[in-house]
């Protein structure tokens, strides 16, 4: 009994066995499986992890594109705006070391610092350089530098086509003494301002050119034609228009062809009347005696240097009168409209013992 109970268990030993493999088939298989479907949905997780790594990737790549061209852009217009603030520090570092440069005795860098500064009109008041603007609204020249030409003799004359086309003249008052107009005219001198007159820097009283009537006269027998010039020193537009009808008096007989000249200067050795006026004030003086001699039917003028021109006077209000402009150099550095340049207070002609001021017109004037 025994026996056969033992055969009759084996059977089911190995059909637990046979289960059991069986059992760990269907489990092997199923994991298997879910390890394959979890492998797969891990694999699918990380290739859709992956791909929005790369959009992230490609996002943050595009965010730092777009920060670093900012940050460029950003230093572009701070390197802008510091190289704009590093040239005004320049520029007015140039501007303080040149005026430091200036003496009574030297006066040497003048040219180069205005072709350093052209959008300036510079000049020396007290022994420094001053800064003034060339305005827009001031009428400009049409004259070219390369035609002006200074002869060996020291005479500048302006070009057109090799042709000269400015017309020599010079201006003239007692200093000049007993002038021998023929040889003037021989000079080749075609006009002459004539100093009518002057109104005291003290007394304020106008007084006539000791020689006025005797140059008129010689340059007039001597076929020269003649413009007229006074100093001014009136303080009020009352007293330019009694200037002003001072010299139609004065001119009475004589043909005046060229402009008459209102002259404005600065007496620098004394405290004249008429220095310290405001540039709106010194303009209502000019208009007045400029529009008065035009009434009377003659050209009216303004004489003046670089300092008359752009401190003195206020030049937008001025466009419509004729300059006469005062500049003792080889080179014209004036870009407003003239019609005359004075470039010589040393200058010689013949007929005439001392020195005299030798000017250049860029037009001739009809006789009247």
């Amino acid at each position: 009994m025994d026996n056969f109970q033992q055969k009759k268990r084996k059977p089911k030993k190995r059909n637990a066995r046979i289960l059991s493999i069986i059992v760990m088939l269907a489990f092997t298989t199923i994991m298997s499986t879910a390890l394959a479907a979890a492998l797969g949905i891990y694999c699918v997780k990380l290739a859709n992890e992956k791909k929005a790594l790369e959009v992230l990737n490609a996002s943050l790549n595009a965010e730092n594109e777009y920060v670093e061209t900012m940050g460029a852009a950003n230093n572009e217009a701070d390197v802008s705006e510091l190289l704009q603030i590093k040239e005004a520090e320049f520029e007015a570092s140039i501007k303080e070391r040149m005026k430091a440069l200036v003496t009574a005795e030297n006066g040497s860098p003048l040219k180069m610092l205005r072709s350093f500064f052209p959008e300036n009109l510079i000049y020396v008041d007290d022994k420094e350089y001053v800064f003034m603007p060339v305005l827009d609204e001031v009428e400009k020249h049409s004259l070219l530098a390369e035609n002006f030409v200074l002869t060996d003799d020291g005479q500048m004359q302006y070009t057109e086509n090799g042709q000269v086309v400015s017309h020599k003249g010079i201006d003239v008052s007692k200093y000049q003494g007993n002038i021998d107009w023929t040889k003037v005219a021989s000079d080749g001198v075609e006009y002459a301002f004539i100093r009518l007159g002057l109104r005291g820097y003290g007394s304020g009283k106008m007084v006539l050119d000791e020689k006025f009537d005797k140059n008129m006269i010689g340059a007039a027998e001597a076929g020269i034609q003649t413009g007229v010039y006074f100093v001014t020193q009136a303080v009020t537009v009352d007293e330019a228009i009694e200037e002003a009808e001072y010299v139609l008096e004065n001119i009475e007989g004589y043909n005046v062809a060229y402009p008459i000249v209102l002259d404005i200067e600065l007496i620098t050795d004394s405290d004249a009347r008429a220095n310290d006026i405001p540039q709106k004030e010194r303009t209502d003086i000019a208009i007045a005696f400029c529009e008065r001699i035009k009434e009377a039917g003659y050209t009216p003028m303004i004489y003046g240097n670089v300092k008359c021109f752009t401190k003195m006077l206020d030049m937008t209000r001025l466009n419509e009168y004729e300059k006469w402009y005062a500049f003792y150099d080889s080179y014209m550095y004036m870009p407003y409209n003239v019609s005359i340049w004075q470039y010589s207070e040393k200058g010689k002609v013949a007929g005439i013992g001392s020195n005299v001021d030798l000017n250049i017109s860029y037009k001739d004037y009809d006789t009247h």
